[in-house]
């Protein structure tokens, strides 16, 4: 995995990969989902991106955001790595508070603390791996 220090922001990544999952969900009821290999599929990708971003940020950015559940992202990174049933509840679980929560936090924080998401806020010799949220893919 190649590192680079102009990378896409974490918050940025968490951010588009979440409105992409709140817009693949809208409006469908848990058996819907499951029924529908295609939106889980791409709501896992999207789910994972989320989970990786998150394990990106420090434990200082962590520690500062405490009403985001940092360890249901570390969970779920964990889990969606299968692709037993049990990863399908943890799944449907994410799509209905995890990825809207943890929005809706970044958007409080955002408004509060905005120094917090400026791209110089971030430590310049800290390298986050370059993550594309359209493929997932690590160039």
């Amino acid at each position: 995995m190649m590192y680079h220090t102009t990378s896409i922001s974490p918050f940025n990544v968490i951010e588009a990969a979440g409105t992409a999952v709140l817009t693949l969900t809208e409006g469908l009821e848990k058996e819907e989902f499951l029924a529908s290999r295609l939106t889980r599929a791409e709501t896992r990708r999207q789910l994972r991106l989320m989970s990786a971003a998150a394990l990106l940020l420090s434990a200082e950015i962590h520690a500062l955001m405490v009403e985001i559940d940092w360890d249901g992202w570390r969970t779920l990174d964990q889990r969606l790595a299968t692709s037993d049933q049990a990863a399908d509840i943890l799944l449907w679980l994410a799509v209905c508070a995890l990825a809207p929560d943890t929005l809706m936090w970044l958007r409080v924080y955002r408004k509060n603390q905005p120094e917090w998401f400026k791209e110089d806020a971030m430590k310049a010799d800290v390298c986050y791996p370059a993550i594309s949220p359209g493929t997932g893919a690590c160039p």
